[in-house]
């Protein structure tokens, strides 16, 4: 069975946007995260995406400017398969993107048990609220950034009954970012 991943930043204050919707503080240009986050874009598999993120994410990393900033990240994006589910958009228009309208819990599961790689999600604050709830999330990897906003959105929003993960792993970076893993409970 395939696994399903949530990899996203969030702030001290446990939002992974701002109020505006905006991730920009989350974007850091040192040396060590920059090889991090080439490291995770290069492992291959699927990104499983909303629209609103789909939207950011294809704006950004087929431009000449993403190859310019982030190469190995730029090119690990635009290589990877990505499934963007929505009810409003006619046509996926980045590389290698399937558009899939309807139930996500009842795709995602289908999507586990066919073969290959993993799957990752990035961003898409209500599709991890939707998935947590379907108990189909296998591993959170979240980035605490040292920002507070005030304000924001938080992906679990709309979760109606605890849960209580088990964390695996930790990792500090320089920049003050750390890097938390975590599995739900068997």
């Amino acid at each position: 069975m395939r696994k399903l991943v949530v990899f996203n930043n969030v702030s001290l204050d446990g939002y992974f946007a701002d109020a505006r919707g905006d991730m920009s503080w989350a974007h850091n240009d040192d040396a060590e995260w920059t090889a991090f986050a080439a490291e995770n874009a290069s492992g291959g598999g699927v990104l499983v995406l909303g629209r609103i993120t789909y939207d950011l994410m294809a704006g950004y990393w087929p431009t000449p400017a993403a190859l310019a900033n982030a190469p190995a990240v730029a090119e690990g994006m635009n290589r990877m398969r990505k499934v963007v589910f929505s009810r409003t958009l006619d046509k996926a228009a980045w590389r290698n993107t399937t558009l899939v309208k309807g139930d996500i819990a009842a795709a995602v599961r289908r999507m586990k048990n066919e073969p290959g790689e993993g799957m990752a999600i990035l961003g898409s604050g209500s599709i991890v609220s939707q998935l947590t709830q379907a108990r189909l999330i296998d591993e959170y990897q979240i980035v605490v950034h040292p920002v507070v906003l005030g304000k924001g959105k938080t992906m679990f929003d709309g979760i109606g009954e605890q849960v209580s993960p088990r964390q695996t792993k930790t990792r500090a970076l320089g920049n003050g970012n750390v890097v938390l893993w975590y599995e739900p409970k068997a």
